[in-house]
């Protein structure tokens, strides 16, 4: 675990087992702004036993307060994400995690795409690229606050424990971190986005231990939803 938090850096969390994806992803960070005074960095993690098992595995080796876990198929299209979502963290202390897209209620199922509380953005590149909104004409501000984020992308501004004990794959660990900030105290937003700040080449998936997973959701926080 890094000692010391520093507040002026931001890291990069990408757990990959393609590295065609991985150098496209990087490409696109690349072009990012980095804020003047900020520093970034990059962990990637190769072939990890699980999403929050790679993803805890990060946390303790980074010692930046800022921390972007993503996909590695997930590329960054609004140069001025940075900026953006540090003032975001910035004018809202009591928001601890972001994400691109979530919902405002999980329905009983668990399963978030099954809402109509859907709310954010997304650019999806699968057989024809088209950007999804959901709920976005309504906001009032410049974030809206949800119960749960999807994990394509999230970004954090303190650390809190990834479920690695009972997620033992690729499905609701973003659900499942999404109600531990809750339960540290913490509120998750989706940022208001006039165009979709990223792009989910969302292909193949592979959905062999998902209802598994969700059976564990469902077991350990049913009470919560």
């Amino acid at each position: 675990m890094a000692s010391k938090t520093v507040p002026n850096k931001i890291c990069f969390i990408i757990c990959y087992n393609n590295t065609e994806y991985l150098n496209e992803a990087i490409l696109y960070l690349q072009q990012l702004v980095v804020p003047e005074g900020y520093i970034t960095d990059l962990l990637c993690i190769e072939e990890a036993g699980s999403m929050a098992e790679g993803y805890q595995a990060g946390m303790e080796e980074s010692d930046a307060k800022y921390k972007v876990y993503m996909h590695q198929d997930v590329f960054i299209l609004n140069k001025l994400f940075l900026e953006d979502t540090i003032n975001i963290f910035t004018r809202h202390p009591e928001t601890g995690m972001l994400g691109m897209v979530g919902t405002k209620q999980l329905p009983k199922s668990a399963v978030m795409w099954e809402t109509k509380e859907r709310i954010g953005a997304l650019r999806g590149c699968t057989l024809d690229t088209s950007d999804d909104f959901f709920d976005i004409q309504n906001w009032q501000d410049d974030i809206s606050y949800v119960m749960a984020v999807d994990g394509l992308l999230i970004m954090t501004q303190y650390d809190v424990p990834w479920r690695c004990d009972i997620f033992k794959g690729w499905d609701f660990y973003d659900v499942s971190q999404s109600f531990e900030f809750r339960r540290a105290g913490y509120k998750i937003a989706v940022p208001c986005q006039k165009t979709p700040w990223v792009m989910h080449d969302c292909g193949y998936l592979n959905m062999a231990r998902y209802n598994e997973a969700r059976q564990v959701f469902i077991k350990e926080y049913n009470s919560e939803f």
